[in-house]
């Protein structure tokens, strides 16, 4: 009988490849292993142990004759890959351009991908006796093969535990418990009268047992009564003392009361039975911010759950998660699991095992989430859509909405793709029938109307005491904290850039080529396009006007905060921004200080201007809404309005009326004044206009491709071989833009040069972009790096 192959995809940092190699796998593991799992290989010339995927199987014949390396280490006794992520990495590699085994680790938590031992353990007293000896727990490391094997069989037949043990830390988190083990030698005990902590104790036993109540937590019986005196009766055999496993996560569910669900209003019922009733294609939920879309998509859930099906609910970034976490776990409880960044690696793994064993059915988290473990999924609703913060900027880089849409295929699930201002991309779709397009055009509240939103033009404002805030909006917050009513102010501040604007009359040195504004270099003084590489430099006087107050423009919000201290120095002022949020659980700790009335203005960046809900809320004022109108970039537009109407909708979300007050030098700036009008549509028909006319998403694709390295001379020249390459594979529709550096040409001793390839139909162009990938695996090139994003979200 021919010996089984294992086919491994090796994590080899250094030379990473997709090609699976062959394993011998070793008799006595033979009906062990199964794909999915992760082994322990020796690789190369040097026999160093690598981690590996187990990603099929092959038998000897195959292998060619030649002497093949044995696996030396199982690493798991249950796959941590199921059969369906194994297909979505083959399915993502052909428009992720990274190498598969990045994309299998994005599938795992951290802990899962360092080196870490198995503890085992078990309370089946023959097998302790035969195979344990003396010891209470064996680690997994200390066995050899046939040992190894043989404790995988016990296992699975339910008669040992697996404790992991990560490098310097527990994996699983535990606490002691005392159990009572012999209710008779408790009653029959006799202690000495001046030991009056053990009659206590004894006493508390007798008392608990005759309520029913038989363990308790080792840590308060040590605080009422001593170790020693817990000692003693643990020695006598009286109590029992045992570890259980304890979620890191249990705290989240403990201080949220039930909720139950309610009635939908006729716009949502008909999107409600619209979406479980056909999963034909994925559904557009574009509604105005506070039309209730959240009650649509926990519904929908609830749904998919009566059915016994499972459910993925995607929020675009950390801020969110809490706020919809607890609207998720008020409605279904212990069935929710949390998958975000701002969570632990050890909080991550307790989620992950919740989800792998099925004790969790609804998954809430940001965008890795989407690789939750689920079984049988019914429904995957991504809320806030057109979020950029839904792809990953670093390897792999892939959009949840992509895989969400291949998962819901594979599963036959309800997507529901959810915002008030969808992406142009997803609402083009939905044009064209790919989605299927749901409206909610009132707010989900009889009394919560839109609120009225009101333009200020800075540029009248000039002479104003401060730079940041006009009059109208310092008597506005004024007014607002002496009725008791709350304030959110968000200042528009995105990044680094930097650019250059006329403060008489508004004017933005745009690019002559591409309808982009210039962004300013203070290396150089000198304003570059960032698409073609045009170049120009300062003017000191403005083009358009003459007036010599032409500056460079931003601010911060820590200088905002003290500038708003000083004008209104009776406000209590929260920030949330980068800084201020830097610590674990800071996010929810700000927003429950703001909803619980401790503060009168909640001041910060993007992050307030999505998802939150506060009934106190009746102004919502932007300081600078230029900001991100002027970045050099073609979606500037889009983000300004997206971002503007998700502001505006903070205000007036109870029965209180709310006002919206924007500060910009661009009033006439038709993504200002639709903002200001809610209209969604006249935007969307506007900029697509644009969008045809300039060649831009969502009417051609979109392939950035950086190209870095430590010298700038071969940096120059890989580019241009890498633009040869694709000229020489492309077809004369495609356009490729560049060689230009980045906006910021070098970071990190890097020096970095971009192309862009702009298409609509290239059968080549899979196949010439794993050409350039696979450069970095030339030798010559060992310290070039390229980075391929396949419809990049910035150009920044």
């Amino acid at each position: 009988m021919s010996q089984k192959i294992a086919q491994v995809i090796v994590d080899v940092p250094t030379m990473q490849t997709d090609k699976p190699f062959s394993y011998r796998i070793p008799e006595e593991l033979a009906d062990l292993i199964q794909i999915g799992m992760r082994v322990h290989v020796p690789f190369g010339r040097g026999n160093r142990l690598m981690q590996g995927f187990i990603v099929g199987f092959a038998d000897e014949k195959e292998s060619g004759g030649q002497e093949l390396k044995s696996i030396a280490e199982v690493l798991d006794f249950d796959p941590v890959l199921n059969r369906e992520q194994l297909t979505l990495a083959d399915a993502m590699r052909e428009t992720v351009f990274s190498y598969k085994i990045s994309i299998l680790k994005a599938m795992l938590p951290n802990l899962l991908n360092s080196s870490y031992d198995k503890i085992l353990t078990t309370e089946d007293k023959a097998i302790a006796k035969q195979y344990f000896g003396a010891e209470q727990a064996l680690h997994f490391s200390s066995l050899d093969e046939s040992k190894q094997a043989l404790m995988m069989k016990l296992h699975r037949d339910g008669k040992i535990a697996v404790q992991y043990v990560a490098q310097s830390k527990e994996s699983i988190k535990t606490k002691k418990r005392l159990a009572l083990a012999d209710e008779n030698k408790l009653k029959t005990l006799a202690i000495a009268v001046r030991a009056k902590k053990r009659l206590a104790l004894q006493d508390f036993l007798q008392t608990q047992n005759q309520i029913g109540e038989r363990a308790w937590d080792y840590t308060d019986l040590v605080k009422l009564y001593s170790r020693d005196v817990v000692k003693f009766f643990v020695s006598e055999g009286i109590l029992t003392l045992s570890e259980v496993e304890i979620s890191r996560t249990q705290g989240y569910f403990d201080t949220i009361a039930p909720d139950e669900h309610k009635v939908l209003n006729p716009e949502q019922e008909a999107a409600y039975q619209a979406i479980i009733s056909s999963q034909e294609k994925p559904f557009l939920l574009e509604g105005v911010t506070g039309s209730g879309k959240t009650e649509v998509y926990l519904q929908v859930i609830a749904h998919a759950i009566s059915q016994g099906k499972t459910a993925i609910m995607l929020v675009p970034e950390i801020s969110l998660t809490p706020l919809m976490t607890n609207r998720f776990i008020a409605r279904f409880g212990e069935h929710v699991a949390i998958m975000h960044s701002g969570l632990s690696d050890g909080e991550k793994y307790d989620e992950w095992r919740k989800i792998m064993s099925g004790k969790a059915k609804v998954v809430v988290g940001a965008r890795s989430a989407i690789f939750a473990p689920l079984h049988n999924i019914g429904a995957i609703i991504i809320d806030e859509e057109h979020e950029t913060s839904y792809k990953q900027d670093s390897n792999p880089r892939y959009h949840a909405r992509d895989v969400a849409i291949w998962r819901a295929k594979y599963h036959g699930a309800a997507l529901v793709l959810g915002s008030a201002t969808p992406s142009l991309e997803t609402r083009a779709r939905a044009q064209q029938n790919v989605y299927q397009l749901l409206h909610l055009t009132q707010r989900a509240s009889a009394q919560a109307e839109i609120p009225e939103v009101k333009i200020l033009d800075m540029r009248k404002h000039l002479n104003d005491k401060s730079a940041s805030f006009s009059e109208v909006l310092l008597d506005k917050i004024s007014e607002k904290i002496a009725k008791g009513e709350q304030v959110v102010l968000m200042l528009n501040r995105r990044g680094y850039s930097s650019f250059i604007m006329c403060r008489d009359c508004g004017f933005v040195p745009e690019c002559s080529n591409c309808d982009i504004s210039l962004t300013l270099h203070m290396d150089t003084k000198t304003l570059n396009c960032h698409y073609c590489g045009h170049t120009t430099g300062i003017p000191h006087t403005c083009p358009n006007c003459q007036s010599k107050k032409i500056r460079y423009y931003g601010s911060g919000t820590q200088k905002v905060e003290e500038e708003l201290s000083e004008l209104i120095p009776e406000a209590r002022i929260l920030r949330m921004d980068v800084d201020t949020t830097k610590k674990k659980g800071a996010h929810e700790r700000i927003l429950s200080s703001f909803g619980a009335g401790e503060a009168d203005i909640l001041l910060g960046t993007q992050m307030i201007a999505k998802g939150l809900d506060f009934p106190n809320v009746t102004l919502v004022g932007v300081i600078n809404a230029d900001t991100a109108l002027n970045l050099p970039d073609f979606r500037s537009s889009e983000r300004t309005f997206q971002l503007l109407t998700q502001v505006a909708g903070r205000a007036g979300r109870a029965d209180k009326k709310g006002e919206v007050l924007i500060q910009t030098f661009n009033p006439d700036h038709y993504a200002i004044r639709l903002a200001q009008a809610h209209d969604y549509e006249g935007f969307y028909q506007l900029e697509m206009d644009f969008r045809r006319k300039l060649n831009y998403p969502p009417y051609f694709y979109t392939v950035q491709l950086v190209i870095s390295h430590q010298d700038e001379e071969k940096v120059v020249k890989k580019s241009y071989e890498i633009m040869a390459l694709l000229k020489a594979n492309l077809s004369e529709k495609a356009r490729v833009l560049g060689p230009i550096p980045k906006p910021i040409a070098r970071t990190h001793n890097l020096y970095h040069y971009q192309l862009l390839i702009k298409y609509r139909f290239e059968k080549n162009l899979e196949q010439a972009l794993n050409q350039v990938l696979d450069l970095t695996q030339v030798p010559d090139n060992k310290k070039l790096r390229i980075i391929i994003d396949n419809e990049p979200q910035n150009f920044m």
